[in-house]
């Protein structure tokens, strides 16, 4: 294809200095230059920079100055993503790739990309549209506006929708035509919508997300036993060539693919071209999720080429950038010092944290605060992205399609009976079997129907008091709790508050992952979030969310050696702690019971204490739980968590009996002392029975009982021989 000059650009601004632009050449390709470390330049001397209607940019130092501040980011998002629409994931809409199970080379659609080359235009076309009608309406967007919970949406879009190639062309067409209709239905229910370019041609990042899964394998002529299986392999060799070629052995990139790249920016003037006066856009963030082996020079030239070209056109648009999984100041701070309406994007979630107690995922929601501060304090305005309520993996095909990483899930998962298609009786492959386990193909690890019932989110039981939240009743509580034992409603409840009030409270706001789900999965659907009362719907500046990391702010909690992990345990989580802030472990070996364990306790804390900002958990290896310091609870302890917490007792077998027995004696002689007493007839009848005749004529009895009898009743008499 022609490559396209960036320096266009600067044909729409009054002054005559050109954009640094990427020069045609013959290859598109070329040797990648050692990465510099980032730093913040003073523009060139000679840089007279480009004049837009708000400010001046500085390419030299992909700096700007003179920013008017003509749209101040003074306004909190709170936003939901419309995922899964415009760009496929299996394991959002998995109605739409059943018909791929039991599949093989050739057959089998994994992502967006090989939905269409598998389907074929014609088919996958008329199957994306009966998808496209159904996934989202005017009514899920009216409530979504409705429920006062949400302000703004961020609507994956895919590259191809512009540009299209490969097997896009023709599958695709029409979804421009379903987005200019969401825009107009945002506008008209005041909503604004954030544009995320979500795929990249060769893939940003390998995932499915991404549009093309890459790195991937088929295996099935190494698999001898049992026959006939169709595997294949993504996870151990996932790659992404968006920006270059990468190399899988020596882990970085050696040539970079300017072919590619022009090909992205030409994207964005398209879709600046057709929105930029469009009343609904707030914006547009360039690139989804690159992953963090993407060469930092080459992503910030072309975070600032794009911005160039958005604000040639869209001078009010937020021009919101993914930091590509390296959340740091080091990274990103004072790039793009200057320039206004630029946002750094951010994605936090849990779902692929190790398993632990509710308290460890709250205080880990919370601890995100300081890194947002800080990020917001070096970088600027600081958006979440993408989280959910999730805190485990346990969804289907969240690592892909018949897929998983190696090790998940942590924990069993739940499984449900798989949901009926959204888009009606008329799709292939549904409903799924009920009378056929697993199918193929299978990949590294497993995720999937078995006979009619699909894996989703476990379950939180109620915490039983007499071991605490700490307690670790969770290691061993069923995927799903038992009838009257269920806590989810709580847990999710407040680390919803607790998220909210992190991502919120410090940052300019989120966008929740996602909006909806095809299989009931309330932690990774908003809308059944707010069904559930888990999002309280109306102003999200409640109280009770501003409130809700207080007791973690305010230090309550301390990170010590769980005194029921085993010492091998405990060495190895010090030797951790110690190894990362490069310290010598070798005394520990010396250390043993109580000694091992305060000295746990000390390193623990202070490890924590020192990373829990960057998001570190309080887990070592399950060396360590989190405890609140020494406090004494109130009875409204649990009540100003807004969420009750039901107080179980555990006996053992032994004095369930006992007490069983000795209930069955009282009752019962306490039934008979009252018949004595109220009936006369019961009473004649004791006093005749020649086996009770020892007690009965007793002078406890009598002085006891005699009232009732009548008068001149004689009792049994025996004839004396």
């Amino acid at each position: 294809m022609i490559l396209r000059s960036i320096a266009v650009v600067a044909t729409a601004v009054v002054s005559s200095a050109s954009i640094s632009s990427v020069d045609a050449k013959k290859n598109t390709t070329e040797t990648t230059p050692p990465t510099p470390a980032p730093t913040v330049n003073e523009p060139d001397p000679d840089d007279a920079g480009i004049t837009f209607q708000h400010f001046k940019a500085f390419s030299s130092s992909q700096t700007c100055a003179s920013d008017e501040h003509a749209l101040p980011f003074n306004n909190q998002i709170r936003g939901v993503n419309l995922g899964g629409w415009l760009v496929l994931e299996p394991w959002i809409t998995p109605s739409l790739f059943y018909q791929f199970l039991g599949g093989g080379v050739g057959t089998t659609g994994m992502d967006h990309y090989s939905f269409c080359e598998v389907l074929g235009a014609e088919e996958g076309n008329e199957q994306l549209r009966r998808h496209w009608e159904t996934w989202v309406t005017e009514d899920i967007i009216k409530d979504l506006a409705g429920s006062g919970a949400v302000n703004s949406l961020r609507v994956p879009v895919g590259d191809f929708m512009f540009e299209p190639y490969g097997p896009y062309v023709g599958c695709t067409d029409g979804a421009i035509d379903y987005l200019d209709r969401l825009l107009d239905w945002a506008r008209s229910y005041g909503l604004s919508v954030l544009l995320d370019v979500h795929t990249q041609r060769d893939s940003q990042n390998g995932f499915d997300n991404s549009g093309q899964t890459l790195g991937f394998q088929w295996t099935s002529s190494l698999s001898t036993y049992p026959r006939d299986l169709t595997t294949f392999q993504h996870w151990p060799i996932r790659s992404a060539n968006w920006i270059g070629e990468f190399d899988n052995q020596a882990v970085n990139y050696t040539t970079i693919n300017y072919e590619n790249i022009n090909h992205s920016l030409g994207v964005i003037e398209k879709l600046v071209d057709r929105y930029h006066d469009h009343p609904a856009v707030l914006g547009v963030e360039p690139v989804n999720e690159p992953w963090e082996l993407t060469p930092l020079k080459e992503l910030k030239k072309f975070y600032w080429d794009a911005y160039l070209i958005v604000k040639k056109k869209a001078h009010y648009w937020k021009f919101i950038m993914h930091d590509s999984f390296r959340f740091t100041p080091e990274t990103w701070g004072g790039f793009m010092k200057g320039c206004p309406d630029r946002a750094l994007d951010t994605h936090i979630y849990q779902a692929w944290n190790d398993p632990a107690s509710r308290l460890t995922f709250y205080n880990n929601a919370c601890a995100q605060k300081k890194q947002i501060a800080l990020m917001e304090r070096e970088f600027g305005p600081v958006v979440v992205g993408e989280w959910s309520l999730a805190t485990d993996n346990c969804a289907m095909w969240l690592n892909g399609f018949n897929d998983n990483l190696p090790g998940f899930p942590r924990s069993p998962c739940k499984y449900i009976p798989c949901s009926a298609p959204y888009m009606g009786d008329d799709q292939p492959g549904t409903p799924v079997d009920i009378g056929k386990p697993l199918q193929g193909p299978y990949g590294t690890g497993m995720s999937g129907p078995s006979f009619g019932l699909c894996p989703v989110d476990r379950d939180w039981m109620t915490e039983r008091y007499n071991k605490g939240e700490t307690g670790m009743s969770w290691v061993s509580a069923p995927p799903e709790a038992p009838r009257g034992r269920d806590g989810t409603d709580e847990v999710m409840t407040l680390l919803a508050h607790k998220k909210i009030s992190a991502f919120s409270g410090i940052g300019h706001g989120f966008y929740f992952w996602n909006f909806r789900t095809d299989l009931y999965n309330p932690q990774w659907s908003y809308m059944l979030a707010l069904e559930r009362g888990w999002i309280p719907k109306g102003n999200l500046n409640d109280e009770r969310i501003i409130n809700s990391c207080d007791r973690e702010d305010t230090g309550a909690f301390v990170c010590q050696a769980n005194r029921d992990a085993p010492e091998k345990s405990i060495r190895g989580g010090v030797g951790y702690a110690l190894g990362e802030e490069g310290k010598s472990a070798e005394y520990i070996d010396s250390l043993h019971d109580d000694d091992l364990y305060d000295e746990a306790d000390l390193i623990f804390s202070e490890f924590w204490d020192a990373r829990r900002g960057q998001g570190a958990t309080c887990d070592f290896g399950g060396a360590a739980i989190l405890a609140e310091q020494n406090k004494t609870h109130s009875e409204d302890y649990y009540t100003d968590d807004y969420f009750n917490v039901m107080e179980v007792q555990v006996f053992p077998v032994w004095k369930i009996v006992l007490f069983s027995v000795l209930g069955a004696l009282v009752g019962g002689l306490a039934g008979f002392a009252i018949a004595m007493k109220l009936s006369p007839k019961f009473n004649r009848k004791v006093r005749s029975s020649m086996m009770l005749r020892p007690v009965t004529s007793s002078r406890a009895f009598r002085q006891s009982f005699g009232n009732f009898i009548e008068p001149g009743f004689v009792g049994l008499q025996i004839d004396d021989e």
